[in-house]
């Protein structure tokens, strides 16, 4: 289907992962997931309430399900913020972050608000997160879900990311959930595989290194910061990292996760990266059955 819709596409696909699984998973629906939020209802409580509801759990993220109905909006819990809407790879984030109650925590690109409201959770409502995005329209939209999950230290910006540089070593924890090409959510939506071109990434990657820059500018000596994308494209993944990690003296971490995943390339179409770009996580839709996804744990 991708090959007849965009060939070019497909081609670069193929480049990636090329194997029959990653093509059929790539144009498979995404199965449903939600996270249970803590800030609104105790763990075993849901659980107990929800059982026909909530199946398997996501194997990385303790408060993650997936979920077997078609129509989440008609659950109350749903409705009430007691259980959040959120793709189980999006989950991974907050979770490598090692959040702490009363932690200063910058969620630079926040919009609409999942990992944000997750952190909250983690933080247990102690604390502060500063909850960034460009765009008026997006900035309702996390307001609206902050709200709805019972989120308190949330203090809201509209501010080009790129200028949290000049906030030198402010925060604990630093969220770089940089805007992609989405490629990784074609499962979600196929208008992401018509609309993707060369350029968009090369541009994309662009603001992605600027952005990652000033999200590890802000960042306090021993913070953690966590870069990652819902993109299969090199170019807004390792290319992102390897270009932070040639140009500061950022040190990327090793990910240990209950996930089937592969490290990031250190060649690809004929650029090659730093050796140290394998400890990324590199998760393709076959491999765990869900969006694929990018992420780098990075520590200043």
């Amino acid at each position: 289907m991708i090959e007849d819709l965009n060939p070019p596409l497909f081609e670069r696909l193929s480049q990636i992962d090329g194997s029959k699984d990653f093509f059929e998973f790539l144009e498979k629906p995404l199965r449903k997931s939600v996270r249970i939020n803590t800030l609104k209802a105790n763990l075993e409580f849901v659980l107990k309430r929800l059982s026909g509801v909530l199946e398997e759990k996501v194997r990385w993220c303790e408060e993650g399900y997936y979920i077997n109905v078609e129509e989440l909006s008609k659950i109350p819990e749903h409705q009430l913020g007691v259980i959040f809407s959120q793709s189980s790879a999006s989950m991974i984030p907050p979770v490598l972050m090692e959040i702490e109650p009363k932690m200063l925590v910058l969620d630079l690109c926040a919009s609409p608000g999942a990992k944000t409201t997750q952190i909250a959770q983690y933080m247990k409502n102690e604390g502060c997160i500063v909850a960034n995005d460009v765009k008026l329209e997006r900035i309702n939209m996390l307001i609206s879900n902050i709200q709805k999950c019972g989120v308190l230290i949330a203090k809201v910006t509209m501010l080009d990311g790129r200028k949290f540089a000049k906030f030198k070593n402010k925060f604990d924890r630093v969220l770089v959930d940089a805007p992609c090409s989405n490629l990784g959510m074609i499962r979600k939506n196929f208008s992401y595989a018509k609309g993707w071109n060369l350029k968009m990434s090369l541009d994309l990657s662009r603001l992605q290194k600027e952005l990652l820059r000033a999200g590890y500018e802000c960042l306090k000596p021993g913070g953690v910061l966590v870069y990652s994308t819902c993109t299969l494209e090199p170019l807004e993944n390792e290319e992102v990292v390897d270009h932070i990690l040639r140009n500061s003296e950022a040190n990327l971490e090793r990910i240990d996760l209950p996930i089937k995943a592969i490290g990031g390339f250190t060649k690809f179409n004929g650029r090659e990266y730093l050796r140290e770009v394998k400890k990324c996580l590199r998760i393709h839709p076959q491999m765990n059955d869900t969006e694929a996804f990018f992420v780098a744990k990075i520590t200043k």
